[in-house]
């Protein structure tokens, strides 16, 4: 390690694990030299916050595609005193929309290959001529990503570092003869319309409605002048369908992911549909409380639950009371068993290989009493 390596890596925050491709970026600090700087996070804008520190003249702006993710970072610096007055966190649909001398993009191994090709061609469409992309990813056998690179770049340098993944680096010579779109519009009918909707590489089954998003729509029971609260909207189906199923409906959809609510703005535009709002909302704070007649949600399975029991939270503090909350899942039993904390009368009914649970609101959350009393109760 260089001197100047060891003394960037001093002054980074060491409050969150950094993962391999994040320190893989790190490492290459001194091969990088730009005053614009676009670039990803794989953990809480370690790169970034080294770049920036390391070079106060430039401009670093580190993208983030998911708000939860650039509000964890944001907390992360910020534990370690004021961030570099040159940094800057975005979360947005797309990469910043100005030229840059350096893009820096950390991936993971097995993440969502549209998603890695858009953002790489956007990086070189960002690149200067002259400008330098480095690509790095926790895996050091990696050859895919250095197929996409030959498509965008005439040359490229493959780095293996064994046990902690692959470095690569290019050079902007010339603009991009052709641009792909990756974006998607596709159709789907409910309840005898036809909606249309749309989805980017990024967003929850990109180019096709997902069955369980499908379970909820042929279960779910609309009434007129129902409020409806769509939770984890993804690219807006379970929405727009909501809105369209009886008069007056009025949908507030939620996500944390900014092209999930791109997504849905142009699914409302296209479909013209009525009665909807939306927000970019990773703790579940924008829908208002005791309002709601009707909850919806198709939890993610990672985050070892996590997600799913906020939504859970999030749709007592929203629902009217004895209001009902539907979870389309296909592991039940986490729900069936945590679901009593907060709603009552919790059933559980078998869909097309997914299942429905489904609960009304207590008028007194039991992860609001005592310790000891919630245990007597849930145990009960």
């Amino acid at each position: 390690m260089t001197r100047r390596n060891k003394k960037v890596e001093e002054e980074i925050p060491h409050s969150f694990f950094i993962r391999p491709q994040e320190k893989l970026l790190i490492d290459a600090l001194p091969e990088l030299k730009g005053d614009r700087v676009i670039c990803t996070s794989a953990g809480r804008a370690q790169f970034a916050v080294a770049y920036a520190t390391e070079n106060p003249g430039s401009v670093v702006d580190c993208w983030f595609l998911d708000i939860f993710h650039k509000l964890q970072s944001e907390f992360r610096i910020s534990e370690d005193g004021p961030p570099p007055s040159n940094l800057t966190l975005f979360c947005q649909p797309d990469l910043p929309d100005h030229e840059a001398d350096v893009v820096a993009f950390a991936f993971k191994k097995g993440g969502e290959a549209e998603l890695t090709r858009d953002l790489m061609q956007q990086g070189q469409m960002r690149l200067v001529e002259g400008g330098r992309m480095v690509v790095s990813t926790d895996n050091d056998e990696d050859q895919w990503i250095h197929n996409e690179l030959r498509e965008l770049f005439p040359k490229v340098t493959r780095r293996p570092i064994r046990k902690q993944g692959t470095l690569y680096f290019a050079t902007k010579v010339k603009p991009l003869k052709k641009v792909r779109d990756f974006d998607c519009e596709f159709a789907f009918r409910d309840r005898g319309r036809l909606i249309y909707a749309y989805s980017r590489p990024g967003v929850f089954s990109h180019r096709h409605i997902d069955p369980g998003a499908r379970a909820l729509m042929n279960t779910m029971v609309v009434k007129p002048g129902m409020k409806i609260l769509d939770l984890g909207s993804g690219a807006g189906t379970v929405t727009l369908a909501s809105a369209f199923a009886a008069e007056n409906v009025n949908v507030h959809a939620v996500d944390s992911n900014a092209r999930a609510i791109q997504s849905l703005e142009r699914g409302i535009a296209k479909n013209e549909a009525p009665g909807i709002t939306y927000a970019l909302d990773a703790e579940g704070l924008s829908p208002a409380s005791d309002e709601f007649d009707l909850a919806l949600a198709n939890p993610p399975y990672f985050s070892n639950y996590a997600i799913a029991d906020l939504f859970l939270d999030t749709a007592h503090r929203a629902l009217k009371p004895k209001a009902k909350v539907m979870i389309v899942t296909k592991t039940p039993n986490w729900f069936v068993e945590r679901m009593p904390l907060w709603y009552a009368d919790v059933e559980v009914a078998e869909h097309n290989d997914y299942w429905i649970v489904t609960g009304k609101k207590r008028k007194e959350s039991m992860s609001d009493l005592p310790r000891g009393r919630r245990n007597r109760e849930y145990d009960e």
